[in-house]
């Protein structure tokens, strides 16, 4: 079965940090783009971070500097390193996998989907 499961979300303080995982079973992440979306309570899905099968990486401008997107291929796992959050960082966050790009980065459409994992940033 094709899957992606997150996982790394959780309860968090203003100004801590929190690394999520995604992790792919039955397919090789070698040649796909990655990603992370989330969607808060009341608001649509957004686009937080892409990165290409080279390397290339994209950012929301809400996360820029504050969050790292990265992978390892061998692991077939993409990683969202989230420093400094806020609170309005609160969401579902969801990680997403297809073979273009720009279909991810720029569509937010991804051939395949996790099942979300939940960030909450609050005192």
């Amino acid at each position: 079965q094709l899957q992606l499961v997150e996982s790394g979300g959780g309860l968090v303080q203003p100004g801590g940090s929190l690394r999520l995982s995604c992790a792919a079973s039955g397919f090789t992440l070698d040649h796909y783009a990655t990603g992370w979306f989330r969607q808060a309570p009341g608001k649509e899905r957004e686009g937080v971070s892409c990165i290409a099968s080279q390397g290339t990486t994209k950012y929301a401008d809400s996360v820029k500097g504050r969050f790292t997107i990265s992978r390892d291929n061998a692991k077939k796992t993409v990683y969202l390193q989230m420093n400094d959050l806020k609170p309005e960082d609160t969401a579902i966050y969801y990680c997403a996998a297809d073979q273009s790009f720009f279909r991810l980065s720029v569509l937010s459409k991804g051939d395949y989907w996790g099942q979300g994992t939940h960030v909450i940033v609050s005192s």
